[in-house]
């Protein structure tokens, strides 16, 4: 069994991101979770997905499934907003 440290929950996670790459998203969706201080296996669960689908979408694979990480944000209240570049923010 692993003995990896946890980074502590207390270094927040940013409100908003702008995501460039899959490496990108899985990096803010790792923040965030550990900011609410959930494990890969609760989001898994909830999410009805596989532990191993976490580990990816985290290390940025970009081949996950695309309505999968819908979920998964959603679970962890990450809302996903796509605009034009040099549009106005909302």
């Amino acid at each position: 069994m692993s003995t990896k440290k946890r980074p502590p929950a207390s270094s927040a996670a940013p409100a908003e991101a702008v995501i460039r790459s899959s490496a990108d998203l899985g990096s803010y969706v790792r923040s965030v979770r550990i900011n609410q201080d959930m494990r890969q296996l609760a989001i898994a669960g909830i999410a009805n997905t596989g532990n191993r689908f976490i580990v990816d979408l985290e290390n940025g694979k970009p081949t996950v499934q695309l309505q999968k990480v819908l979920d998964v944000l959603e679970i962890l209240g990450i809302e996903l907003l796509a605009r034009k570049k040099g549009a106005p923010r909302p």
